[in-house]
């Protein structure tokens, strides 16, 4: 099995807490950034998805805090998609230090909005592998 896709983050100083470790809500971000950057990576833009009539939702995520994060430490943050054959989705994440450090374990539950309907489509992964010009980055 081939590595989930990751992107590199460096953490900001104003990103930190009065503690001097990265800010919760900010995992939250990097978590988004590596989801938006795998789309990206697969070919899909978001002006692409509108055009489709379609747009990823968040559903539930839960992060699981494992090490902190302190300004101007280099973080990997992959992402990796599951997919049960129904309206949602699974993502699965870890930021990941650059010692190897487990920093944060993200799960997230998505789906696909028909923005007209207003409800999520039936199968996701049919949207994403006809509008992805590399399929394989979902594992599809």
């Amino acid at each position: 099995m081939s590595e989930p896709f990751s992107v590199r983050v460096t953490v900001r100083g104003y990103e930190t807490d009065v503690q001097g470790h990265l800010n919760q809500a900010v995992y939250l971000n990097y978590a988004e950034h590596a989801r938006w950057s795998l789309l990206q990576e697969a070919g899909i833009t978001q002006s692409g998805l509108i055009a489709q009539g379609v747009g990823p939702v968040a559903l539930e995520t839960t992060i699981r805090y494992r090490r902190e994060l302190l300004a101007g430490d280099e973080a990997d943050v992959s992402c990796a998609f599951t997919w049960s054959g129904g309206k949602v989705f699974t993502i699965e994440q870890t930021i990941t230090k650059a010692d190897g450090t487990v920093a944060a374990e993200i799960t997230a539950v998505g789906g696909l909005l028909d923005l007209q309907r207003r409800k999520l489509v039936p199968n996701p992964q049919d949207v994403f592998r006809e509008l992805a010009k590399d399929p394989g980055v979902f594992g599809l």
